[in-house]
């Protein structure tokens, strides 16, 4: 990998310093939420059922909203969102009024992997 190349990576995770996760709580959305976390970003989310996946996520200082509601990404820089998510939630909604990025849970932890080593576990259910 070139220094050209992780400047690039850089740059573009720069643009994103305040992300908010709508379907936080679940398995794959709260696992990067933590890690963007933990790198620095500002990250909020929002989901409706509490579980004890969205009360860590609060310990650790991360909020955490129980309604979707367009003020819950009023000053964020980019949404992401779990696949559960339908395109007519309110907060994808005002994301795109606007002009924030929407992007799949999937883009975004390919953009988190990108020039990095990642590591597959299978078999972790049972």
């Amino acid at each position: 990998m070139t220094p050209q190349r992780l400047r690039r990576h850089d740059d573009i995770m720069q643009d994103f310093r305040r992300v908010h996760f709508v379907g936080i709580g679940g398995a794959g959305m709260s696992g990067i939420a933590e890690v963007l976390h933990n790198l620095g970003y500002t990250v909020t989310g929002s989901d409706r059922v509490d579980s004890t996946t969205t009360r860590r996520l609060t310990s650790l200082g991360i909020v955490v909203h129980r309604q979707h509601v367009a003020e819950n990404v009023a000053d964020v820089d980019v949404l992401v969102r779990s696949s559960a998510i339908r395109d007519d939630n309110p907060e994808v909604v005002a994301a795109r009024a606007l002009r924030i990025p929407v992007v799949p849970r999937a883009e975004m932890l390919g953009e988190l992997m990108r020039f990095r080593r990642g590591i597959a576990v299978a078999g972790t259910h049972g």
